[in-house]
């Protein structure tokens, strides 16, 4: 006699296949991860490459009064050089500030075992070091001179590894502060707060022009890349964590026959 038993069982994803679904934010993920984001290139689809069209153009279009706004922000810069939403500006996007952050979270999400902190600082360390290995890269390849050189907004020495004048373009201090603006962002729960994670960001964009250390399309160029690769870091997550969700909701359904 044959019989038919059917057995449904809820099961989580994350618990019966964690080497696909869990975010576990570990050396093991960001390794995985990192690798996946050097292959994005290869995957870019239609909409991909428009982004990649419209940041050159938005780019190249603001090289052309590049120097008009130079010299605008040099008549009166002076008065706040030093001011402190200008100085609050340049070490939002300073080098030292994701470290100090995304430790910050982390820490706090390993004491407190918060799972949301630990997310924030690992996708912040995420998403400053591949925005920076982008515009350091390109920093190296385009040569830009800085406009405190004086020799004007196209004047370019390709492939200069050593000499910080002419690492102009993008604006570095600019990919790190709208990498870390977009992580928090996008993790905030409030239109408040998705809103003010912007403002040292956009503080940055100004500093760096205002200081003189950067043309105003090195820092659209620098904004635009921090603000993809937090958003793909943090979409990546989310994609991960919807997967884990749907696999909950529906059920595993086996038959065994005897």
């Amino acid at each position: 006699m044959r019989h038919r038993i059917l057995l449904s069982f809820l099961l989580l994803f994350i618990c019966e296949f964690p080497l696909f679904a869990q975010n576990r934010y570990n050396i093991s993920q960001f390794t995985h991860e990192t690798l996946d984001f050097v292959k994005q290139p290869g995957k870019w689809r239609g909409n991909d490459w428009l982004k990649l069209g419209a940041i050159t153009a938005g780019t190249a279009l603001l090289m052309s009064v590049d120097q008009p706004i130079r010299d605008a922000v040099l008549r009166d810069q002076g008065r706040y050089y030093h001011s402190v939403p200008v100085e609050v500006g340049r070490i939002w996007g300073e080098w030292y500030t994701p470290p100090v952050i995304a430790g910050a979270f982390g820490l706090h999400g390993w004491l407190a075992h918060n799972a949301t902190s630990k997310k924030i600082g690992f996708e912040m360390v995420q998403a400053s070091l591949y925005s920076e290995a982008i515009t350091q890269s390109l920093k190296i390849v385009l040569g830009r001179a800085r406009p405190f050189e004086e020799k004007g907004a196209f004047n370019f020495h390709p492939f200069n590894i050593s000499d910080f004048g002419f690492h102009s373009l993008p604006g570095g201090h600019n990919t790190n502060g709208w990498a870390m603006s977009t992580v928090l962002s996008r993790n905030a729960h409030s239109r408040a707060l998705k809103i003010l994670a912007y403002v040292p960001a956009a503080l940055t964009f100004v500093s760096r022009v205002y200081q003189d250390q950067h043309w105003t399309s090195d820092d659209f160029l620098g904004a635009a890349i921090g603000i993809l690769v937090g958003t793909w870091v943090v979409d990546l997550h989310e994609k991960k964590e919807s997967a884990v969700s749907v696999s909950a909701v529906y059920p595993l359904t086996v038959t065994i026959s005897f």
